[in-house]
């Protein structure tokens, strides 16, 4: 999903914006900035791409969730529940708040099943986050109800999915509050980065406030604001907004090249037998940052992986045996490996992973191939790749 392949002029002009007045603080030095406020352009530029009221600048994806499940007021002992196939800062994002993370099983969309959910659901349970894992997004509607029905915060982590849509809707929008990733391997990058989006004025303020300290942001004299509540540091930088601030204005460029690399390898891997795509729930547009195909079994994926690698085919992953990415080779979880002490809520909590399976997320992503759609491939290039992909999967089927 890298924006850094194309970076141009429009960053640096950006970024020596900053370095001119000297300001790197997003917050306070008026007088210093010459007329520039990166963070605040980016936000206003966010609202609307997202068409969203409200957009919080933070410092990474995980900072945005966490930011975004204390603004709906989750916290100790709650319980969110979350997929099995995901990045380790969604747990991890859960747990800095004293809230238990319930995973539960993906589809064949590779998010969340809303049956499973559905079946998760206690009387602690507090909040449903869907990750929008490699560009798209699940039964949104069938979510969006059992939310509504529960009385349940529903959250949208929308870190590898900027650009997608559902039933005209951008992705991050749709639910109560979404999340956005801008570190260096997203489709576009301020470097580190993260952001809040949401259309409800109090989750907003209540973000705005917690990231920075707890600041009221009344006035322009920092040292005079109040704090209403507590808060942490999770502040963006105004040469990270920057950087964002010129990626965001190419974000239409960067996804329309995604889509022609990712129909081209599409198009040529629907003719190979055995070969079956991921679902996209219907209304939905994925953000094309990734192309992921199920092959008939685990061995199978695996042996076209082993050959993609031997023969030059890069960045295509099998994420079963992954550390990162799905629930099964998470043992610092399983296992409560903290550098300081859980909660007993948490810890008696998590005790489910002891023994719980799930056979249903392993169906897919043992048969799943997920593959980075880069922006910097020439068409030529592209067509080549994916004709040698697909002679290599018909010599291991």
């Amino acid at each position: 999903m890298p924006g850094f392949e194309l970076f141009s002029d429009l960053e640096r002009k950006e970024v020596n914006d900053v370095l001119d007045n000297g300001v790197l603080m997003r917050y306070g030095f008026d007088g210093m900035r010459k007329g520039h406020w990166k963070a605040k352009e980016l936000e206003a530029e966010l609202a609307t791409t997202f068409n969203s009221n409200h957009v919080q600048l933070v410092s990474s994806g995980t900072a945005a969730v966490s930011v975004a499940l204390a603004s709906a007021g989750v916290g100790a002992g709650d319980e969110v529940i979350m997929p099995t196939f995901t990045f380790v800062a969604s747990f991890e994002a859960i747990m800095m708040l004293g809230a238990i993370p319930v995973l539960v099983d993906i589809d064949d969309t590779l998010t969340l099943d809303p049956k499973a959910v559905e079946a998760a659901i206690t009387p602690k349970t507090k909040a449903v986050m869907i990750v929008q894992m490699c560009g798209s997004m699940g039964n949104m509607d069938a979510l969006s109800k059992i939310c509504n029905d529960h009385n349940l915060v529903f959250v949208e982590d929308a870190c590898q999915a900027i650009g997608g849509s559902y039933k005209g809707k951008p992705l991050g929008s749709i639910a109560d509050l979404g999340c956005f990733s801008f570190d260096f391997v997203k489709t576009i990058t301020c470097g580190e980065g993260g952001a809040v989006v949401t259309n409800n004025k109090d989750y907003y303020i209540n973000a705005d406030h917690f990231s920075d300290h707890g600041h009221d942001h009344v006035g322009n004299d920092r040292g005079a604001e109040t704090h209403p509540f507590l808060g942490y540091n999770f502040r963006i930088s105004e040469l990270h907004a920057a950087v964002g601030l010129a990626q965001v204005r190419r974000l239409p460029d960067f996804i329309a090249i995604q889509k022609r690399n990712f129909t081209i390898i599409k198009n040529e891997l629907a003719r190979v037998p055995g070969v079956t795509f991921r679902t996209v729930p219907v209304g939905g547009e994925e953000s094309y940052a990734f192309l992921n195909f199920f092959m008939p079994d685990l061995d199978g994926a695996q042996k076209v992986i082993e050959a993609f690698k031997i023969n030059g085919i890069d960045v295509c992953w099998n994420y079963y045996q992954n550390n990162w990415h799905y629930i099964r080779k998470w043992n610092h979880l399983k296992d409560l490996k903290s550098l300081y002490p859980i909660s007993s809520e948490v810890k008696k909590g998590l005790e489910y992973l002891q023994t719980k399976s799930f056979d249903q997320s392993d169906h897919y992503i043992s048969r799943n191939i997920s593959c980075l759609i880069k922006l910097s491939w020439t068409e030529d290039e592209v067509k080549l790749r994916a004709e040698k992909m697909a002679q290599l999967i018909k010599a291991i089927n």
